[in-house]
């Protein structure tokens, strides 16, 4: 597979006065960004001119230079004369429309936007091309760890055929308190929302959908693969539990919300769900809220990237680095050639794989061989059955792993199993990764 088509396509020129820049949405990434901007090495040649915000009054600071405008209108940035526009604002709407009129004014975009570049990246990346301009989304994805430049550049030379990767720092924040400490759930996620890793409303992150943006666009730039977000299967970790962890490292696993994607004989396998990762891989080290992303190629095999995916600094950093990019290579003659559009897939979550069953039952004699009676019948291997000592036996929970089977056989047989009337809860599946 060739090398994909970068997002941000461009080509070398000298330029002799600084570039205008203008940041739209001065929250704890665009006044990280304007502080990185305000104190600029010599040779960035970067200016910071203009800055966006509702009630931009008080959002004014005392470190900015006098000769800043401070705006709440868009269209003052808009029919400026500014270089770049810096889209941190976040969401769809208006952000899609900006990012648009932007292009087509002749002005170079750099966005951490990622359901932006997730819902729309292709098409703003061909209007890019039409308008011989730059659209960089570099901090889109792991915050301050340049994977997304690593990918197009550094790893252009290899076949990449798998992504795989903790993409979200509020889960792993969540799930390795919740392993460290005991804590449940519930209670993990309200620490997290004190101690500033997690949203009031945390339903992006837990239940996987700001890890499946990223993972279309990762998908984009490492696979060359176009797929909508709403494709991809998507679990919450909310149904993990301490049980779960002390399980799993009786298995000599842990549990971490997995985002993956892979090429397999012409067909685009993605999903965002928890799973149970080896003791000894890079992603059941990764704690707190870090990200760690792994590429797979042809010749060169893994590659690991990790770092601080979230907060404003790191994310900061990601974008002005975009800048500086635009500010060394300033593009004049767009992309070389015909635009190409990389190949649309449809995405498929069936992989095969071995499985992590926990079921929690009122107990009676006999469940274990009706759990087993529909197992077989989907022509699905029991690997080993654990249960621990200590429960109440209205509410036992155990394990049954499987040998590597499909998704869909193992979701047709939980279908049926949700049918019997011994279960207290809704079994909770997760692959086992290898």
């Amino acid at each position: 597979m060739a090398a994909s088509p970068n997002f941000a396509e461009s080509a070398v020129v000298t330029r002799t006065t600084p570039l205008k820049v203008a940041v739209a949405g001065f929250g704890t990434v665009g006044s990280a960004v304007a502080k990185i901007l305000c104190s600029s090495q010599p040779g960035w040649n970067l200016q910071l001119t203009h800055v966006y915000n509702r009630d931009v009054a008080r959002k004014r600071v005392p470190w900015a230079p006098a000769e800043l405008c401070w705006t709440e209108r868009m269209d003052d940035v808009l029919e400026s004369d500014v270089d770049v526009f810096v889209e941190l604002v976040g969401g769809l709407k208006p952000a899609y429309d900006w990012v648009r009129a932007a292009l087509e004014r002749g002005k170079h975009v750099v966005t951490a936007n990622k359901q932006l570049i997730a819902h729309h990246g292709p098409e703003l990346a061909e209007l890019a091309h039409r308008c011989k301009r730059t659209l960089a989304f570099g901090a889109s994805v792991a915050g301050g760890v340049p994977v997304l430049d690593a990918l197009q550049e550094g790893l252009a030379g290899d076949r990449l055929f798998r992504v795989c990767g903790v993409l979200n720092g509020t889960c792993n924040y969540i799930l390795t308190k919740m392993e460290r400490e005991g804590t449940p759930f519930d209670q993990a996620l309200c620490e997290a929302q004190q101690a500033g890793f997690a949203e009031a409303d945390p339903t992006d992150d837990v239940d996987g959908f700001d890890a499946r943006a990223k993972l279309v666009i990762l998908s984009r730039v490492g696979l060359n693969a176009v797929v909508t977000p709403e494709e991809i299967l998507c679990e919450s970790i909310r149904s993990i539990g301490p049980v779960d962890f002390d399980y799993s490292h009786d298995l000599g696993c842990t549990v971490r919300q997995i985002s993956r994607a892979e090429l397999q004989d012409g067909r685009y396998l993605a999903a965002v769900q928890p799973a149970l990762v080896p003791l000894e891989s890079p992603l059941a080290e990764l704690i707190g809220g870090q990200n760690l992303v792994i590429s797979t190629g042809q010749f060169g095999g893994e590659t690991v990237f990790s770092g601080h995916g979230a907060g404003g600094n790191p994310t900061a950093v990601a974008v002005v680095s975009d800048l500086l990019g635009i500010a060394r290579l300033h593009p004049h003659n767009g992309h070389n050639g015909e635009w190409m559009s990389p190949p649309r897939y449809p995405a498929h979550a069936d992989f095969v794989t071995p499985w992590y069953l926990r079921f929690v039952v009122k107990d009676k004699p006999g469940i274990v061989a009706s759990l087993a009676q529909t197992l077989a019948k989907h022509d699905i291997n029991i690997d080993a059955l654990l249960q621990k000592p200590g429960y109440d036996k209205s509410a036992l929970p155990f394990v049954i792993t499987l040998e590597a089977c499909s998704t869909l056989k193992v979701k047709a047989a939980l279908a049926e199993i949700e049918q019997l009337d011994f279960l207290v809860q809704k079994p909770l599946s997760l692959p086992i990764l290898g």
